[in-house]
């Protein structure tokens, strides 16, 4: 269970690393929750919605100068670099991040950074979405 965004160089281990089989509080009972709430339809709604921002995110960088979508956008993940240096997608993702905009993950994918964006909050919108290219463009239009 590694991964580049997992574990980032100079940083502590995660703690779930130390433990023995990953120990950890009772994950099942959380998925039970949402499925006795929301029932068979909700759950569908809430997935298409997770993966119509993924898409919308991904529709919005293919306008954007500087960005690239490296994968098929399928599910809710979204992987993506900006420009053509790793320090520039390293300090995109470092900018939005620490302007409270939206949080997302730097990664390497075949050996140059990337970043991930995972839309996994029910709660997303398009306008959240909207905004949180809208502060990427601004970062990437100011390193370029």
């Amino acid at each position: 269970m590694h991964a580049a965004y997992l574990l980032q160089a100079g940083t502590d281990p995660d703690p779930m690393d130390l433990v023995p089989e990953f120990s950890r509080r009772g994950r099942g009972f959380t998925v039970w929750a949402a499925m006795r709430s929301l029932g068979r339809s909700g759950l569908a709604d809430l997935g298409e919605n997770l993966c119509a921002q993924a898409r919308r995110f991904a529709d919005a960088f293919a306008d954007l100068p500087g960005a690239e979508v490296l994968n098929d956008v399928v599910l809710d993940q979204v992987l993506v670099r900006f420009g053509d240096d790793d320090a520039v997608t390293r300090a995109v993702v470092e900018r939005v991040v620490t302007s409270g905009v939206a949080y997302f993950s730097p990664t390497v994918f075949k050996g140059r950074a990337a970043a991930r964006i995972s839309v996994c909050n029910a709660a997303t919108t398009a306008d959240d979405v909207d905004a949180t290219v809208a502060a990427i463009a601004e970062a990437l239009a100011s390193l370029t």
